[in-house]
């Protein structure tokens, strides 16, 4: 398997990882992603696919949001969405993706990545909840529980404070429990 920068010839393989991926959830989330690509720019956001006998398989999206700290804005990261197709879970693809998305962000100089997901699969890629840790979620329709973040080497301890998403994940009501 290959994991590489995406490309605009991948945009639909993407769409439809997205797609399949989240079941009856796939439309919006493919959507949201679709328009969460336009916030990348050169130096601040990574997306990543993976491909498999020439068949991208799987991809994960890091797109740049706001953390509101004391004494100033922080630009950080949100890992948000990841996919893989049906056929190739539970295979490593999603745990590939993360695993090198979040040292391409820290290459970048992000000083943090926040996502909304499982507290039973995120910690193994050193996320911890974000609220104990002096940071605040953006919405109180995300349990406790799912409200994580990664510290990498960018970070320092003035950069608590509230989470502040793009627009795009409210235009897209993807905030918290649906």
């Amino acid at each position: 398997m290959e994991l590489r920068l995406e490309r605009p010839a991948d945009h639909d393989a993407v769409h439809e990882v997205h797609r399949q991926a989240f079941g009856d959830d796939g439309d919006h989330v493919a959507h949201l992603n679709q328009d969460l690509r336009g916030l990348i720019e050169p130096g601040s956001g990574v997306s990543l696919v993976a491909v498999d006998d020439r068949e991208i398989v799987g991809h994960v999206l890091f797109t740049r949001s706001i953390l509101d700290a004391p004494g100033r804005l922080v630009d950080v990261l949100v890992l948000s969405p990841v996919g893989v197709l049906p056929t190739h879970q539970n295979n490593g693809v999603g745990t590939a993706l993360v695993t090198r998305g979040l040292e391409l962000a820290d290459d970048q100089g992000a000083p943090a990545v926040f996502l909304e997901g499982s507290p039973g699969y995120y910690p193994r890629f050193g996320f911890e909840p974000g609220e104990p840790l002096g940071f605040r979620k953006p919405s109180l329709r995300i349990p406790d529980a799912a409200f994580q973040v990664k510290r990498l080497s960018g970070y320092d301890e003035t950069m608590t404070g509230t989470l502040v998403y793009s627009e795009v994940f409210w235009r897209h009501d993807a905030v918290g429990l649906r």
